[in-house]
């Protein structure tokens, strides 16, 4: 008898709540907005897909949008919170609160997998749970480390050993 060997392709735990509360909000239409809104250090990828926007909350006077950085202290936070700001208040929405929060800390396992896709296409290899670098320009895995920090403090500097091409690598958090 022939064995079937396909993986059946899952959602992150982590990424899956995160999807399960967006979906079961009475808020829609505003997580909608904000997939306007961009992380200001990777081109094109989503506040959503990078697994920074947590929450949305209507309030007794307007609205409360909860976002985790990437890591404490990251420079993209403000430019980010003023992002929020400026799609939502241009929405007609008004007295927008943008709460940082950092409990629970966020992690590589909140992005969603279009955001990992997208880390790709922008030839940025995305995080991987054992650390596994992938060249995002030719696949192979015969790549190597040369700085701990690349471009940002959440990537790391990496050469392909096959393609010779180096890469940022978004570490896995």
């Amino acid at each position: 008898m022939a064995q079937i060997s396909q993986l059946i392709p899952t959602l992150n735990p982590v990424y899956a709540e995160r999807l399960k509360l967006r979906r079961q909000s009475a808020n829609s239409a505003v997580w909608d907005l904000l997939d306007q809104v961009y992380d200001p250090e990777l081109p094109g990828l989503t506040i959503w897909d990078l697994g920074i926007l947590q929450n949305v909350q209507k309030t007794k006077n307007g609205w409360k949008i909860d976002i985790t950085p990437t890591y404490s202290g990251c420079p993209a936070v403000d430019a980010i919170e003023q992002d929020v700001k400026k799609v939502l208040t241009s929405a007609n929405l008004s007295n927008v609160e943008v709460k940082v929060v950092l409990s629970p800390a966020w992690s590589t396992e909140m992005m969603s997998p279009a955001g990992k896709a997208h880390l790709k296409s922008i030839q940025i290899a995305p995080p991987d749970e054992q650390d596994i670098v992938e060249c995002p320009v030719c696949d192979s895995q015969e790549t190597q480390l040369i700085s701990q920090f690349g471009s940002t403090a959440c990537k790391a500097l990496y050469q392909c050993k096959s393609c010779l091409e180096a890469f940022d690598y978004f570490k896995h958090f």
